[in-house]
């Protein structure tokens, strides 16, 4: 799509807005509107003006100024706003030097893109994210001074058994029962449809909605695959859908990975294959149907995966889901089925289009432009340096014994330390430009700043139960 077809389509939709998006550093949605007489063909060459300093992570008071430049091939018309508008997603560039701005989540996916294709490795990428969410009824929280508290509740949360209801009709799935009993147990499924059906309309194809394995609404709606930026951009636009549609029945939506205690996180398995002239480049003869290429792009992911964590699980609060001895696949090995793996290789179907690595350890709390292109940059190390990823293991990971289990690494356990991890391993990033040192250093300066060390001041609920008789 052209900027004349967008013009175009504006028109034929009789819109009378024109909505920008872009994305913050840490990977929230921003947006601002226009009426659609300003939004002419120049715009899409010279842009419009905005205040860099005031969105995380991006400029300083004094070097504010910044353009907003939409992608036309992004367009669509927003289902959210009451008078008819189109959005477009856009790239941000400095005003002075007229350069795309090094700190753009965008601009960085566009450059990990371009680097596969200048190594003649490939030419697409194509990423496939499986991104968990719950749906609640109610969320409260604080932290002040002298209190700090949250408190969630569903319709669906087992805990509300025995609640009075006038009347409680019972059907709410137990821990790590959820996934998936049909109506009245999922008391979610019309709100999902719905969140399906506008993804359909903004261009989205869906192969799949059901309810997910927790109590209290957790969820998954599967997007088809698409490449590394198209992806990143639907991704976006899905978590704009279902948190709006969400809004329409009086509930709310988190991507939080671990919102409830006692029960399954939410996680985003993020399925990849390389591409080249239209043909698939990971299947082949070698461990379960794969190509060499294809294990070295594994042995990269493992070899950088303590690095990528600290962009792949960006929270303090990943690593409440990411903790050894649970579901959650923190143990770096690959396996074919095995989903206790960080790494498992589906075996679905025997077409060489469908062969692909599924990356476990991701959670949808992670900026998708940033997480995906830096797990494509650890696959190429890997290729380009053929490192091989050992042998798989084939084992269900929790019944191994001590000694067994010591051989096998681990992501790490926290936020701070995976910072550590990317502060000493990040030049496979910085191959091609594609992260710069300035977006790599002032990512774990505003991690640890205003994250790891806010919630390291803070006293935290459970500590006055362990500690308050003391």
């Amino acid at each position: 799509m052209t900027p004349k077809d967008v013009i175009k389509m504006a028109r034929e939709k009789n819109a009378v807005m024109a909505n920008f998006k872009f994305l913050d550093f840490p990977g929230i949605w921003q947006h601002f509107s226009v009426p659609i007489s300003e939004l002419t063909e120049q715009v899409f060459e010279e842009g419009l003006g905005f205040d860099g300093s005031s969105i995380r992570g991006w400029q300083a008071i004094h070097t504010s100024d910044m353009l907003i430049i939409p992608d036309p091939t992004t367009a669509f018309i927003d289902p959210f706003i009451k008078e008819p508008t189109i959005s477009l997603i856009c790239n941000i560039v400095d005003p002075i030097t007229k350069e795309f701005y090094s700190r753009d989540p965008r601009y960085i996916a566009q450059k990990a893109e371009a680097y596969l294709k200048s190594t003649g490795i490939g030419d697409t990428v194509y990423m496939g994210p499986e991104a968990e969410f719950f749906i609640f009824d109610d969320i409260r929280y604080d932290q002040n001074s002298y209190s700090g508290y949250y408190y969630i509740d569903s319709v669906e949360g087992i805990w509300n058994s025995g609640r009075v209801e006038n009347p409680n009709l019972g059907y709410k799935p137990r821990h790590k029962e959820g996934y998936f009993p049909v109506p009245p147990t999922d008391s979610l499924v019309n709100m999902r449809i719905e969140m399906v059906v506008e993804m359909q309309k903004c261009g989205i194809y869906v192969e799949r909605e059901h309810h997910e394995v927790a109590t209290a609404g957790q969820a998954e709606i599967d997007m088809r695959y698409d490449s590394l930026v198209r992806m990143a951009d639907k991704l976006m636009l899905f978590k704009y859908i279902i948190k709006n549609v969400a809004r329409r029945y009086n509930k709310t939506v988190t991507f939080m990975p671990k919102p409830i205690f006692g029960d399954n996180g939410s996680g985003m398995h993020t399925h990849q294959s390389i591409w080249k002239d239209g043909k698939p480049l990971f299947a082949g003869s070698d461990y379960a149907g794969l190509s060499e290429l294809a294990l070295y792009y594994i042995g990269g992911i493992l070899k950088h995966a303590k690095a990528l964590a600290a962009l792949t699980n960006p929270t303090t609060n990943s690593y409440k889901r990411l903790t050894p001895g649970f579901e959650a696949p923190v143990n770096l090995a690959y396996s074919a089925r095995n989903r206790s793996a960080a790494i498992r290789i589906p075996t679905y179907s025997p077409s060489p289009k469908a062969k692909r690595i599924e990356v476990r350890f991701p959670d949808p709390s992670c900026n998708a432009y940033l997480a995906f292109s830096a797990m494509l940059m650890a696959g190429l190390d890997g290729i380009e340096n053929k490192i091989h990823p050992g042998e798989p293991l084939d084992k269900d990971i929790y019944e191994l014994g001590p000694e067994e289990l010591a051989t096998v690494p681990t992501m790490p356990g926290s936020l701070e330390e995976a910072l550590g991890y990317l502060e000493e391993d990040h030049e496979f990033l910085m191959k091609g430009d594609v992260f710069t040192s300035d977006a790599i250093e002032t990512w774990i300066e505003y991690k640890r700043t205003r994250e790891v060390d806010a919630l390291r001041l803070r006293p935290h609920p459970y500590e006055f139960f362990l500690y308050y008789d003391i």
